[in-house]
């Protein structure tokens, strides 16, 4: 592990101590908690806007899907 230096604000610092207190678990392993949380969300906004993107680039045509509404639908009796 590497130590760096963090700065907070007073109100920050004693939010973190006391979640960390709540949470069995030092200030430093809360704060990596948090960033590790913070870091994969994201991952997942950026992969979520790669397939946005995407999907925009090519909008589907409606066609594409009729075979699989006429397989979903309910039969008629």
């Amino acid at each position: 592990m590497e130590t760096i230096q963090v700065v907070l604000d007073a109100k920050l610092s004693k939010a973190a101590d006391v979640a960390a207190k709540r949470q069995k678990m030092n200030r430093s392993a809360l704060i990596r908690q948090a960033l590790e949380e913070h870091l994969k969300r994201l991952r997942e906004l950026e992969l979520e806007e790669q397939d946005r993107r995407g999907y925009m680039s090519r909008p589907h045509r409606e066609e594409e899907f009729r075979i699989w509404e006429d397989a979903a639908a309910w039969p008629e009796h």
